[in-house]
């Protein structure tokens, strides 16, 4: 469920149910992905394996979501001469 943060505000305790309930909410903002709301887990990842899957899994989702950008090695020679100088 995606909803826009101002018509959250109003909904919020409705919105902190459903997710409880495992309902996905996303919150918006210029209808953008801005937040999400999750449950606080009851019980605390005490064993490192348990810990570690949940790293990896957190690691993998960000690469999934990460875009290819512009190459950051020659952003700057805009800037410089053929000689190196300031230009």
């Amino acid at each position: 469920m995606r909803v826009a943060i101002a018509e959250a505000e109003g909904q919020l305790t409705d919105l902190v149910r459903r997710a409880e309930a495992g309902e996905e909410i996303i919150l918006t903002q210029d209808g953008h992905a801005a937040e999400r709301l999750t449950p606080i887990s009851s019980t605390p990842l005490t064993d490192p394996a348990d810990r570690l899957r949940r790293l990896q899994a957190i690691s993998e989702s960000g690469r999934s979501k990460a875009l290819p950008g512009v190459s950051a090695a020659r952003s700057q020679d805009f800037l410089y001469d053929d000689d190196g100088l300031p230009g």
